[in-house]
């Protein structure tokens, strides 16, 4: 029998050893990298002028801060009036063609004493109704601004367009941005348009009716390469996808992803010392396949420096709730009846699409 050489023997073992040492210490130092790498998830006619109405429902004072006065811009903003629709149960359709004068509805006063179609908050229990022997139980407290504020009165911004310098961390080709928004007192139209030159990169529209609790959609559509929808059907309380997937319920003072922005001035410029900084604001918010809650912290006002010029404003902000949400931050501008001069998305992976105010004039 051939002898096997001791010498060599040891040689093959402690190669063996290193080799398996090595292989441990990669998938070691590999597991951060695999848990890091989950992925993301027609024309019409419209008032340049202001619709403003008191909510009909009586939440509780809140305190009177208001932001301070908006600088003048250089263009010229919507002028603002006071105007309401003749009754919240009949809102007719938006008639006329893009180049008619818009005609104002005359002034209706909208009663604070009406009764709301939010439901009622619910109170705390009598203390009387408690048992003789027990005390009853202490309420909890919330930190300031944790429960959502409900609106006092809404101010709709006069019809106007909004052009934006958009960027973000993933485009190698310079993007633009263009809001419409038009309405007539009873109805309304909005459209938010990307583009890469004269490349259609995405398009949003929201339309629906202006009602004493501000905007009510009626149809949200998303394209990209295809179009998909929402539609708000409002008599059976659901909303319905065109995507084929689940009905949602439809809560109250819902909004689309295009809306929100404009329900979200209009309610702040009802009443702006209503929304103190830390007040949170809570709005179903519907996209093309699935509708969610969306909380608004109000921040604190700031000034910004943009490519159209220097804008007052006051920012709002969304942060995530789940782990893919997006980050959505919006500068609020007085002068511009607080629409958005500028709107910046992040999403969960850090990519964002940051949309800056550039000019504003009156839609055609």
């Amino acid at each position: 029998m051939k002898r096997v050489n001791p010498g060599l023997s040891f040689k093959v073992l402690a190669s063996l050893g290193v080799v398996v040492l090595w292989v441990h210490l990669v998938l070691l130092q590999g597991l951060p990298l695999i848990f890091s790498s989950m992925p993301s998830a027609p024309s019409r006619a419209f008032s340049t002028r202001a619709i403003e109405f008191p909510a009909t429902g009586q939440p509780a004072a809140q305190p009177t801060v208001r932001p301070a006065a908006a600088k003048p811009m250089q263009s010229r903003p919507p002028t603002p009036t006071r105007i309401e629709p003749e009754s919240p149960a009949t809102v007719p359709a938006l008639t006329g063609s893009a180049g008619e004068e818009a005609t104002q509805p005359p002034p209706v006063s909208v009663n604070d004493d009406a009764v709301s179609s939010r439901p009622p908050e619910a109170q705390p229990q009598d203390a009387a109704s408690a048992s003789a022997d027990a005390d009853p139980p202490a309420a909890v407290p919330r930190p300031p601004g944790e429960r959502p504020v409900a609106p006092r009165s809404y101010k709709v911004p006069g019809s106007v367009r909004l052009q934006y310098e958009v960027k973000g961390n993933k485009f190698p080709y310079r993007l633009s941005a263009e809001m419409v928004w038009q309405q007539d007192g009873d109805s309304y139209d909005a459209r938010l348009a990307f583009s890469a030159g004269f490349l259609p990169v995405l398009l949003q529209t929201s339309r629906g009716k202006i009602t004493p609790e501000g905007l009510a959609p009626i149809r949200y559509s998303d394209k990209r390469r295809s179009e998909v929808a929402a539609h708000f059907v409002r008599e059976q309380g659901k909303i319905v996808f065109s995507a084929n997937t689940p009905d949602a319920p439809l809560l109250a003072d819902a909004q689309d992803r295009l809306s929100i922005m404009v329900q979200l001035a209009s309610m702040i410029a009802g009443d702006p010392g209503h929304y103190p900084e830390a007040t949170t604001i809570a709005l179903q918010t519907v996209g093309p396949r699935a509708a969610d809650t969306w909380l608004f912290t109000v921040g604190g006002e700031e000034t910004l420096t943009l490519p159209g010029g220097e804008q007052a404003t006051l920012k709002l902000m969304r942060n995530p709730r789940q782990e893919f949400d997006q980050k959505v931050e919006l500068w609020l501008a007085p002068a511009l009846g607080y629409l958005p001069v500028r709107i910046r998305i992040t999403e969960a992976n850090g990519d964002f699409v940051d949309q800056q105010w550039l000019a504003s004039e009156p839609p055609q």
